[in-house]
């Protein structure tokens, strides 16, 4: 798998949002939709989610954010039991951070002429 999750035996939602690069309430609402997502209880009732659980929640993002699954799709595919692969998100390349350089003096340069015409 693409990510590099840390070593534990449970993960607080907040965690497990940083991995997966999602928000909690997203995280909450695949617990509704997902039943195989089963994270246990605290006794303050916070959710400890197993490594296990984590892996599935990098599934499910990869099919609906990368792979353009509906969730019912995604649903569908994971019962079916084929492999999703994930893959870390890859930094912009050189290339692009140059064209967004420019881009950025660009408009600089624009604003500074609406500057002067007022």
């Amino acid at each position: 798998m693409g990510f590099n999750i840390p070593d534990k035996l449970y993960y607080k939602i907040g965690e497990v949002s940083k991995l997966a690069e999602v928000a909690p309430h997203v995280i909450r609402y695949w617990e509704t939709e997902f039943r195989q997502i089963t994270p246990k209880r605290a006794n303050s009732n916070q959710r400890l989610y197993r490594r296990e659980d984590v892996e599935l929640i990098l599934k499910i993002k990869t099919l609906l954010h990368t792979k353009g699954y509906t969730i019912a799709g995604a649903r569908k595919y994971l019962k079916s039991g084929e492999k999703v692969t994930t893959h870390a998100p890859q930094p912009a390349p050189d290339d692009a951070n140059r064209k967004l350089g420019r881009i950025k003096s660009e408009l600089l340069l624009l604003y500074k002429q609406l500057e002067q015409k007022k």
